[in-house]
Formats: C-alpha cells, structure tokens, sequence
C-alpha cells in the first residue's frame, strides 16, 4: 500500500481490524522519544566526567534535544497530516535511530550535542504522528482508551528510561544509553510498516509554510530564553531570543488570523475546553519534569544511590501512572473531563508540596508519596486532557493537533527544569556561601557552589589532605547535602505555588459537564449548516469539521 493512501476510516466501513495492535507500535514509538530525556538524568554524571562537561556544556546536551523538539512539531505535523501520517512516523523513527547511532559513537561535545539535535528533529516527527494515528484509527468510542493508553506510555516511560540507563551504565560507558535505541526504533519501524496503516489527511489545502516558519521562530526562540536565561544569566542571547520569540508569537497571531488555511487557527484558543487542556499540559508537566529533575538529583548525589538503584526507585512513579490510567477510564464518563483534570493536577500539586519537607535527614521514603502523587496525577488528568485537545482538531489537521499538545507538554517540561532548576541553584548557592564560604578557598567554594556534584567533588579533593583533610571533607560533604535539601525544599515550595495558581486557571477555563454538553450540541448543529453551505467567509468546510467539538 502506499504511503499516500487516505485514512483506513474514511477507506472502510468499520474501524481498522488491527488497531489495538497498530497502537502498540505507537506506544513503542512514543517510549523510546521520551526516554531519550529521562535516561540522561541518570547517564549524565558519566558524560560529565568522560568529556569533562561544563555545566553549560551538559545543559546543551539537553536541550540539544529540546530545542528542535519543541519548536518544530507544528509543522512537521502538519507535513505528516498532507502526505503520510505513516511515512511521518518511519521517517522520524529513522531520524531518531541515526542521532543515536552518531551519540554513541562519537567523543567531542559538539558532537554529541549535534547527535541529540538529530534525535530531537526526529522525535519532533514521530511525537505528532503517533497522536495522529491514534485519532485516526480509533472510533471515538474507543479514542479514549487509546489515548489513555498513551498518557500511560509516558509515564512509563519516565521510570524506564532511568532504570535502563543505569542497568547499562554498570558494564558499558554512556553510549550505550544511545544504542540502546537503535534496536527499539528498528522494532518500531518493521511494527509500523506490518500494524500501522496508511493515513493522511482528505482533501486538505496548502499547508501554510510562512506560519510553520514563524511557529519554529517563536517556539524555538520561547525555549532557549526560558532555559538559557535562568541558568546562565540574562545576558544578550537569552534576551535577544525573548525579545525574538514576542516578536515572532505576535506575527504569527496575526498571520494565522488572515491566512485562508492556518497552520494553527490561533481562534480555537477562544473554546474553553481546548485552551483549558493546553494549559492543564503545560502546568502539570511544568510541576511533574521539574520536580522529578531535582528528586532523581537527591537520591543520586545526597542518598548516594548509583544510576540502576536511582531507576528501581523510579518504579512506583509508572506503578502509579497506570494506576492513574486506569482509573480515569472508569471516572470520566462519570464525572466528566474537568472534575478528572483538575483533580489531576490538584494531587500533583500536593506531591509537590510534600517535597517541602525534605531536609539532609530525609530518606528515599520521603520521596516515595510525592512521586506515587505525581505518577497518578500524570495517569488520572493528561488523557483527558489530551483527549480533549485532539478531539477539537478536525480529521484534516491531526497532526497538527498532535503538535500543539506535545509542544504544551515539551514548553512545559522545559519551562519547569529551567525555572525550577535555576531557583534551585540560586537556594543552594546561597545556602552553601553561608554553611562553608568561610572555609574554603575561593577557586574550591566557586566548584562547590556551580552544583551539588561540584561541591562533592570538592571534598573529594580535600578529603586527600593528610593533616586533617578527612574531618575538613565531612564538613563540606554535610554543608552539600544540607544546602541542596534546602534547595529542594525552596524550590517546590515555589513550584507547588506555581502548580496551586495553575489549577486554579484552569479549574475558571475548563467548562463543566453541562456547558460542555450544550456546547458540543451547539458545534454539532454548526457543522451541519456548514455542511450545507459548502464554501462560507472564503474557507473549505473541510477546515471547520469537528475543530470544535469538546472531546469527552
């Protein structure tokens, strides 16, 4: 069959025969995108040591990956959306298992950042697909379920990626954390070619390369302030790309408010189902990525725990997003999508908070209730709300829906590790200046302070004093763990504020069940006076099908 073929929905008469299977391979597909990111939490201080990594260096070896993930998956899914849905998906799995292949093998920093880059293009290809496949194939009947089942995939995936990495950073070096992908990208690859169907979009319009171009501009621009801003400083980059991203957010605005087919149409942000989803995105992943960030650190660095023992830990984290899963399967046909949403966030938000009462005592146990809150908020509130977000987007811009929830989710993640991670930072300088800044010399106290593994590193060196190195190196260690327990603690009494705000927005955006119902009769009723007026105010029909209905 060919890659150009239309939707099996609109080529058969039932749902696609193997579509639980075809969702499989979508969920493997979505595995391995988002444990590029978690595995690195753990192989970091390995790539730290072996390449003799700057904080700045390692930070661009995140967002290597991010920056091109987030800023190009509006237009790549909309690519997907006019050609292949399915060819979308194999040609970013092949993407992404060639950036892998190149992180593995190579030596020099800029290499390995132009290696993550190349798996963040292809990641920014696969993400979009996967959602638009789903809607796809699945009947609305069953979308819920399916999506569910993807919410579940990331959550799973946040422990997993951790737990393999440091399984294979106990016999093999850091670049086998990028190998590992190969095989699962193939596995996905031949799934896709034998499970998924051909799908694209019927009978869409041109696709608006001058918006995709502004939206990668102003993306792209958004995510490199955010990150580079608050770690290093505000100085002329940072400001220049905020400064960029305004500029490039408002022509994109109002460039998408006249072009006849939009790559997004920015008017869809006035339905309250759909802008209060993309916000319940955005918050929740801000909260959950920068708390889990700062969490993993504490169990690496202060409870000492080695990169596979740091990943087992992680497991009550998926444990509870599928427990999550499954219960918003069985509520939300009961209490509808905002009751389930904002409940969500609000026990996120309560994990968070709970991460207030870490102090140098603290123990893993400590860490085990905010991580099972976060995993089942994850579980019980993104389906919805990605259920949501699809369901406003008609059959011929899946894609681009697929892409406006996974740039919710990237800017918000990227947001929380930026934000949370800088405030963290600034606490534990601050703390550390005031526990040892008398004792050390000044070169020693500028290492300690740049991060948690500086300052250990610090006592190492000394720790090899022999006249009374050993006593002086457990002061430094003790101030560490103390300065970056404070950290922790600070920084989600800030994060859990920011999250509380955030559920309050949306809890005022988000429309109950009632005004859900009536707005989805009244959208059914315009579809249909649409359908009988084939062209209205110089735009196909095609582009108002269905974009918007609230998806429950």
């Amino acid at each position: 069959m060919s890659f150009l073929a239309k939707s099996p929905v609109e080529k058969t008469a039932g749902p696609y025969a193997r579509r639980w299977w075809a969702l499989l391979v979508l969920c493997l597909s979505l595995l391995i995108v988002v444990m590029a990111n978690t595995s690195l939490i753990v192989a970091a201080p390995a790539m730290t040591a072996d390449l003799g990594l700057s904080s700045s260096d390692l930070q661009w070896v995140i967002d290597g990956y991010t920056v091109p993930y987030a800023a190009l998956m509006l237009l790549l899914g909309s690519l997907g959306d006019k050609y292949s849905r399915r060819g979308a998906l194999l040609t970013g799995l092949v993407i992404f298992g060639a950036g892998s292949v190149m992180g593995s093998l190579v030596d020099e920093t800029g290499l390995v950042i132009a290696a993550r880059s190349v798996m963040g293009v292809g990641a920014a290809v696969v993400m979009p697909a996967t959602l638009s496949l789903l809607v796809a194939i699945f009947p609305k009947g069953e979308r819920a379920r399916a999506v569910t089942a993807w919410t579940a995939t990331s959550g799973l995936a946040i422990a997993v990626g951790p737990l393999v990495a440091g399984q294979l950073l106990r016999d093999h070096s850091w670049g086998s954390t990028f190998l590992v992908n190969v095989p699962v990208a193939l596995l996905a690859v031949i799934g896709a070619l034998a499970l998924v169907p051909p799908s694209r979009a019927a009978d869409m319009g041109r696709i608006d390369y001058v918006g995709g171009l502004l939206s990668i501009v102003s993306v792209g621009s958004l995510v490199y302030a955010t990150i580079e801003g608050p770690h290093f400083g505000w100085g002329a980059g940072p400001v220049t790309a905020a400064v960029v991203a305004g500029i490039g957010l408002a022509a994109f605005v109002a460039w998408e408010l006249r072009h006849p087919h939009p790559m997004l149409d920015v008017r869809r942000f006035r339905l309250r189902p759909f802008s209060g989803s993309m916000l319940a995105v955005l918050f929740f992943f801000f909260g959950t990525f920068g708390a889990i960030y700062y969490a993993t650190q504490f169990l690496q660095f202060v409870l000492g725990y080695d990169a596979l023992e740091t990943g087992v830990r992680l497991l009550p984290l998926a444990g509870a997003v599928f427990a999550g899963a499954a219960a918003t399967g069985w509520l939300t046909p009961k209490l509808g999508v905002k009751a389930l949403v904002v409940a969500g966030m609000a026990i996120g938000t309560g994990g968070v908070f709970l991460l207030t009462r870490i102090d140098p005592a603290s123990t893993y146990a400590d860490f085990l209730a905010p991580m099972a809150m976060l995993g089942f908020a994850i579980g019980l509130s993104v389906s919805p709300a990605t259920d949501t977000i699809m369901g406003s987007f008609p059959e011929s811009e899946l894609g681009v829906g697929g892409g406006a929830n996974d740039t919710a989710l990237e800017l918000g993640g990227s947001l929380g590790i930026a934000i949370l991670g800088s405030l963290l930072g600034t606490a534990y300088r601050d703390e550390l200046t005031g526990l040892v800044g008398d004792r050390l010399p000044a070169a020693a106290l500028e290492t300690a302070k740049d991060s948690v593994g500086g300052g250990l590193a610090v006592a190492r060196q000394v720790a090899q004093d022999p006249a009374g190195g050993a006593r002086q190196a457990q002061t430094v260690v003790e101030a560490v763990h103390q300065a970056f327990a404070h950290g922790v603690a600070q920084t989600s009494l800030i994060g859990g504020i920011i999250m509380a705000a955030g559920t309050m927005i949306v809890f005022a955006v988000l429309p109950g069940r009632k005004a859900a119902a009536a707005r989805q009769a009244a959208d059914a009723r315009r579809t249909e006076q649409a359908d009988e007026q084939p062209e209205r105010a110089g735009r196909p029909t095609g582009n108002r099908t269905g974009a918007y209905t609230d998806a429950r």
